[in-house]
This record gives structure tokens, C-alpha cells and sequence, in this order.
């Protein structure tokens, strides 16, 4: 197969490859960028792999860098955008399950593509657009077929996390995972154990925000790979609920958090709990926190405005695509109108802070104070009191002698 026309994102790359082959080498653009290409998918980056040895393509490029010297990748820098280039290498002796003991430079492409995962990665691109297939790759892009080049066993325990590969690219792409591929991952769940947190994480989101979250879900716990995760081990029956639900509309890892853990029952406390066991970052908890509380409001019809006031606007737009899934969400231009019609969207827009109460000499500083303004805020959002700031003070100075 050639491609006639390649991508513009390979167009200053190929003077790249064309000056390896000249001093005798081979070159070739490899992995996701080929698969994407055959798919007219976006394509993000470009791998480069090459029968030159390091210190050969130091000879060839007058200015590269070591980015990752002790498994054969230099990045070059002669053509103003930086290019990491790969020699063709095997690899031995994988103790962790995920990085190998061994590392040995080769010359042959064939030796290079068959350690590779998947044989629609496995896929090679010359500079001029001409496709080297060695493991019957196109046909499975044209099957829509995901399967492990050679023995899937030995794959997966070169790299556990190709298991979760697997169930994400059944998403991304919407792809069907071989029958003995699927066989070996069920074989072979248990190694994700020895896999870290932060890498499963970036699979996992990436499956669940796919082109179809149900391809990949299913397969995930079909194979039992979710027993691996950080609290998901008895939640079968709860994450098999998913597989119902078409309408996937999914747009950032928040709200594909938020439907995660308001699948899963969570309370607010247990929320935080389970995305720490995954590594989240505190921002995304306090997001995923916000989203999950408005995300029930509207499954029972009770979004009011001191709701859409604690969420915010961001949290309240993502509580509603994950009701989307579930059949609860109100139209987004008429939830966005909502939210543009509270009195108030933040303290700071309050006519009077905790200073003009004390100014104001009625109220001295102390949790007192902070009781009389949620008070104050309270009314304002839900429209009993006008967001003025004599009004405000008048109102501060009755809470205050009814609560002593």
C-alpha cells in the first residue's frame, strides 16, 4: 500500500528520514501516527525508528540530544522542530511487567515491530508514503480488529498495561478485540496489579472519553481488569449498568469522574477517598465534587438556585452532559439561561462583605459574622432579599439580634 498524499504534519519530518536513508540507513515513521494516517484520524505526533545506531545518527545530525540514550532515542534538532528518532532494538528480561531488564540495538525493522503491541500499531511508513505491513495490520484496521502481534501472553507480560491498551483503543477507535487477544488479557489481569496508578489512570480515562466508552467497558470487565483498579474490585454489577447507556457525550475527564463515581454511589467524603486511591490531583477532586451533587439534583427534578450557585457554571455544564447519559438533562441553553438569572453568581458579588458588617457596628468578627453573610447570600440567591447594600445591612442587623 502507498499513500499518496501524507499529512502536512510529515512534511518537515521528511527531509529528516530522507537524510538517514542517504548516509545508508533505514528510516521509517512508525506506531499510531501510521494507524491514524490509514484511518484519516487527527494525528498528534510523529514516532521515528531507524537501523542507525545513537551515535550513528550523532554522526549524521549536527545537532541532536540524548533524551533517551540507553534505549536508542536521540532527538534531532537540525530542522528546527526537535525530532526523537528510535533505533530498532529487542528487548529482554521483563521483571516489573512493564519496562525490559535488556535493551539491544538491531538493524532489522522486522525485529523492532514484532516487540510492539498491537498489530495496527506495528505498521511502518517510508518517507515517500509507501506502508511496510509485516504482521497483516491493514487487515485488521480493515476488520476493525485489535490483536496482539504474536503471543499475546508474551506481550502482555512484556507490558501489563497493553491490557488496558487494548480496551481503550476498543473505545477510541471502536474497534473489536481479537477472540485469543481477549483470552490472554483475561489470562492476564492480575499483572495490571504490578502496574502504577498514575499509568492506568491515563488509559482509563482515555477509554472512558472514547469514540465509544461501551466497547472498551465491556471488554474491561468482561476480562476482569477492573478487579486491578483502585475501587472497583466489587463493583461489577454497578460499572455493567454502563453498558446500557448510548447517548455518551463525555467532553473532559471531570465529568467522566463525576458519572464514574455517581455510578458508583459515592458520597462527597467517599468521593475524595476513591479518586486519592486514583491519584487525582486535588483540583480535579474538588471539580469532580461539585459536578456529582448537581448531577442528582437533576435526575430528581430538584435543581434549585442555591444548587446552581454551590456548583458554578463550569460544574453545572458538566452535571448536565453526564445527565445526558442518563436521560435526566435539561437543554443546555435553557440550564445556561438558569444560571444567568441568579441574583448573584459568587460572594464577591455580595453588596457587603464581612468589613461593612463590622463597619457597620452591629456585628464584631467571629463565626458570628460568617453565619449572617451565608445568611445573607442565601436570600440574595433564592430572591427573597435584593442584592442591595442598605437593604443588606438592615437585614444583617435583625439576623443579628435573633441569634444573639
Amino acid at each position: 500500500m502507498k499513500i499518496k498524499k501524507l499529512p502536512a504534519i510529515f512534511t518537515p519530518a521528511r527531509p529528516v528520514l530522507q537524510k538517514i536513508e542517504q548516509a545508508g540507513f533505514e528510516a521509517y515513521f512508525v506506531g499510531g501516527c501510521v494507524r491514524d494516517t490509514i484511518l484519516g484520524d487527527p494525528i498528534h505526533d510523529i514516532d521515528i525508528a531507524t537501523s542507525a545506531y545513537p551515535s550513528e545518527i550523532k554522526a549524521i545530525f549536527k545537532r541532536t540530544v540524548d533524551t533517551g540514550i540507553e534505549h536508542g532515542t536521540v532527538m534531532i534538532l537540525d530542522h528546527g522542530t526537535g525530532y526523537e528518532t528510535t533505533t530498532f532494538r529487542t528487548e529482554s528480561g521483563y521483571q516489573d511487567y512493564r519496562r525490559p531488564d535488556k535493551v539491544t540495538f538491531v538493524r532489522s525493522l522486522s525485529e523492532d515491530l514484532k516487540r510492539r503491541d498491537f498489530t495496527i500499531n506495528a505498521l511502518a511508513l517510508r518517507e515517500n508514503g509507501e506502508v511496510i505491513d509485516l504482521f497483516d495490520g491493514l487487515a485488521d484496521l480493515n476488520k476493525h480488529l485489535i490483536r496482539a502481534v504474536g503471543n499475546p501472553d508474551e506481550r502482555f507480560h512484556e507490558d501489563a498495561l497493553r491490557m488496558m491498551r487494548a480496551v481503550r483503543f476498543a473505545s477510541k477507535l471502536d474497534f473489536v478485540i481479537d477472540q485469543s487477544t481477549l483470552t490472554g488479557i483475561r489470562k492476564n489481569a492480575p499483572l495490571l496489579a504490578k502496574i502504577a496508578v498514575e499509568r492506568i489512570q491515563v488509559e482509563f480515562e482515555k477509554m472512558l472519553l472514547g469514540q465509544r466508552p461501551v466497547s472498551g467497558l465491556k471488554d474491561f470487565i468482561a476480562t476482569g481488569l477492573y478487579r486491578y483498579c483502585p475501587g472497583l474490585a466489587g463493583q461489577k454489577a454497578a460499572l455493567s449498568q454502563l453498558l446500557v447507556l448510548n447517548n455518551w457525550q463525555l467532553e473532559n475527564i471531570q465529568q467522566a469522574w463525576a458519572m464514574l463515581c455517581f455510578q458508583l454511589g459515592l458520597s462527597n467524603k467517599q468521593v475524595s477517598s476513591f479518586l486519592k486511591r486514583w491519584k487525582a490531583s486535588n483540583n480535579l477532586i474538588r471539580q469532580v465534587k461539585r459536578i456529582v451533587p448537581l448531577v442528582s439534583c437533576l435526575r430528581e427534578r430538584s435543581l434549585d438556585a442555591m444548587n446552581m450557585y454551590n456548583g458554578g457554571e463550569n460544574a453545572l455544564h458538566d452535571a448536565n452532559q453526564v445527565a445526558k447519559l442518563y436521560g435526566w438533562a435539561k437543554d443546555d441553553a435553557a440550564l445556561a439561561e438558569l444560571y444567568q438569572a441568579l441574583p448573584i453568581k459568587n460572594s464577591k458579588e455580595l453588596a457587603v462583605d464581612g468589613r461593612a458588617l463590622i463597619a457597620d457596628g452591629q456585628i464584631k468578627p467571629g463565626p458570628r459574622l460568617g453565619r449572617i453573610l451565608n445568611d445573607l447570600t442565601t436570600a440574595v440567591v433564592e430572591g427573597r432579599i435584593a442584592n442591595d447594600r442598605d437593604i443588606l445591612l438592615t437585614a444583617a442587623q435583625q439576623l443579628a439580634k435573633e441569634k444573639g
